[in-house]
């Protein structure tokens, strides 16, 4: 395999902590696998620093690369100060597609009795987000105004990749747009979510208004979903699903863009928590999270091995916390560094075994 290029956007207190300890995971030592990592600093400090500057050259080497991990960042407030790095990143990489996985964790409770799997797959871009909005009248009679647009091609790369997501990890496409209210607009996504269907007749599909998924999914008896979504049902329904698995510490986020064939082709991952500011330097934040980003990462690489190590990562991040070690957040009483050496640990045994078989 030739050395794959990842790049690392670094952040802001414990979610640089957290990308320091994923970033451990994914050593040759680790996995067997040799990757060049090219580091770009995107604490709030430095982007103040460059005028966002270095957000700029991050995402033109992950344009080069092809994939990213990202550590949490600081969003300042004032409106004059640098804002998001996200929304810079998304919007010069194209990102069309944002995933989130729901998974249950052992010793964690779910609710609603709820333990498979659960993907939301939900626009990056459009629909109330970056909406032009205004107001005209006053008083009673003030009337609030907001423009909203979503992209046949952006539907079509949100439904393509969810029936492929669906192939992969072998569940159903669930739930869909209230395209009753809005035939036109959200019509739109519901006729390229059928048309997807069409191109892949081995993937379950049960189409549901949005309404009828969130009511739902507090029922489902327990298949592993994919849940094509709006840009903001996706952003909500995102949020309930990962309360429903009772932590946000199982689930990775990955933002993708894609080429002509509807293949991805620039794919980063982060974690979809902050920067916990009250954690930073006391080593007893959980990097779960983190270390699936790096493990969803893997996957994306065409070979085997990444493909294998993807697979021990996450298989073995699990295992840790089936086998008693956890952070505090979880129940138990382990520090990051501790979590993470003992992951380490199975991935090495997992690939050593596998290697033999």
């Amino acid at each position: 395999m030739s050395v794959a290029t990842i790049t690392v956007l670094q952040g802001d207190e414990t979610g640089q902590e957290l990308l320091d300890e994923a970033l451990r995971v994914l050593q040759h030592s680790v996995i067997d696998i040799e990757l060049n990592f090219e580091y770009f600093d995107l604490s709030l400090e430095n982007r103040r620093r460059t005028a966002n500057g270095v957000v700029h050259e991050a995402a033109a080497a992950m344009k080069a690369s092809r994939r990213g991990i990202k550590a949490a960042t600081i969003t300042p407030e004032a409106h004059a100060d640098v804002g998001s790095p996200n929304a810079i990143l998304r919007s010069e990489i194209d990102g069309q597609v944002i995933v989130r996985t729901g998974r249950r964790l052992p010793g964690v409770r779910p609710v609603a009795g709820i333990h498979a799997p659960i993907s939301i797959v939900r626009m990056a871009v459009g629909d109330a987000y970056g909406a032009r909005e205004w107001r005209e009248g006053e008083g009673r009679q003030e009337v609030a105004f907001r423009t909203e647009r979503i992209e046949r091609s952006v539907c079509r790369v949100v439904a393509e990749y969810a029936f492929a997501h669906a192939r992969k990890t072998n569940s159903k496409v669930f739930g869909g747009p209230k395209y009753t209210v809005s035939p036109l607009y959200e019509g739109m996504f519901k006729e390229e979510m059928d048309a997807a269907a069409a191109r892949h007749p081995d993937v379950r599909y049960e189409p549901q208004l949005i309404d009828a998924t969130y009511a739902l999914l507090l029922s489902n008896p327990g298949d592993p979903m994919v849940i094509p979504a709006l840009n903001r049902d996706g952003d909500c329904l995102s949020d309930l699903v990962m309360q429903l698995f009772g932590s946000i510490a199982g689930a990775e986020s990955v933002l993708l863009s894609f080429d002509e064939d509807l293949k991805p082709s620039v794919v980063m991952s982060e974690a979809p928590h902050g920067t916990a500011p009250r954690l930073l330097g006391k080593n007893v934040a959980n990097p779960m999270a983190m270390i699936l980003a790096g493990a969803a990462l893997l996957s994306y690489i065409d070979d085997k091995r990444a493909a294998n190590a993807s697979r021990a990562i996450y298989e073995s991040t699990l295992e840790t916390v089936n086998d008693g070690l956890a952070t505090s957040d979880l129940g138990g009483h382990a520090s990051t560094t501790e979590f993470t050496d003992a992951v380490i640990e199975r991935v090495k045994r997992k690939l050593d075994i596998w290697s033999s078989l």
